[in-house]
């Protein structure tokens, strides 16, 4: 399958308003909803929080405007807390060579670790992420574990004096001072509480990049199709259909569904059959049991 641009528009509506909906959500529970009724105030902000960084993904892809100026400063206010809209940019993008899907140092993206770093790592380590290949442990843990390592590679890069790594991380200081300063004028929600959702949404995040790719000898095979079209799905954008995101990363996330059932079985040949049928098929065979081993599969010990 060719990527294709087919049924964009100038403006996507649909996009646009979705972001105008999450703006208000945030702000209703982190304001009057948290003064009302504090425990669903936090499921709204939480929810708010992981949607607003589903629709990041969909403004680094170019939704819904052609300017990308006009379409990063949709998303420029720090509401998830920890990782800089820009270094997800560039890194998510980088992800994008499907020649190396899976790999633990082409793919920024990658859960698996080379078999020869595995091998080094103490017992207690290795508990650790073995427990963070299920998806309870991806869930619980995986936020935690995937901040620290990123935030560490990062500042490795600023002290070798990464100029572009340095810039988006003060950009995202601002972002993010622009939300605590919102919440301290004009919100009814503490800032402890605001910090306990933008973790629960990473960790609600973690649902969907669980099993988005698999080690596998074809690169074509490496991304799975999960056919949900239920809440989770829609908190994705339907990048559930991953397959079909990957083939076309340049169409908007409501096409996805019907791009799909066009070529289902063209999509499913391609992936060879990388398939779950819904996110509680997920849930069954993977809450406490890992998907995948840590170290990658397919790459030798050296």
């Amino acid at each position: 399958m060719s990527s294709t641009n087919a049924g964009r528009g100038g403006i996507e509506w649909p996009t646009l308003g979705l972001i105008a909906a999450c703006y208000m959500v945030w702000t209703l529970s982190v304001g009057p909803l948290w003064s009302a009724f504090a425990p669903f105030a936090f499921v709204l902000a939480t929810l708010s929080i992981a949607l607003f960084s589903s629709l990041q993904h969909e403004i680094l892809h170019g939704h819904p405007f052609r300017s990308r100026a006009l379409n990063e400063a949709l998303v420029f206010p720090g509401f998830t807390l920890v990782v800089p809209y820009v270094r997800f940019r560039d890194t998510h993008l980088a992800h994008h060579r499907d020649e190396f899907l899976t790999d633990p140092y082409d793919d920024p993206e990658s859960n698996y670790l080379d078999p020869a770093i595995w091998e080094r790592l103490s017992r207690p380590m290795r508990r650790l992420l073995r427990m963070n290949n299920t998806l309870a442990g991806r869930m619980l843990l995986g936020p935690a574990i995937s901040t620290v390592a990123f935030v560490r590679s990062d500042w490795c890069a600023i002290r070798g004096g990464d100029r572009k790594v340095r810039d988006a991380w003060v950009l995202h200081a601002i972002g993010v001072a622009m939300v605590l300063a919102w919440l301290l004028a004009f919100g009814a929600m503490p800032v402890w509480a605001y910090v306990l959702a933008a973790y629960a949404a990473y960790g609600m995040l973690k649902i969907r990049t669980f099993l988005e790719h698999r080690a596998h000898e074809k690169a074509r095979g490496r991304s799975v199709v999960i056919e949900d079209r239920g809440p989770l799905a829609f908190l994705f954008l339907n990048n559930n259909f991953h397959a079909v995101h990957h083939a076309h990363p340049r169409v908007a996330w409501y096409r996805l569904p019907a791009l799909y059932a066009e070529r289902r079985e063209q999509v499913l040949a391609r992936n060879e059959g990388y398939r779950y049928g819904s996110y509680s098929e997920v849930f069954r065979k993977h809450l406490f049991r890992a998907k995948d081993p840590v170290p990658h599969p397919l790459m030798r010990q050296d």
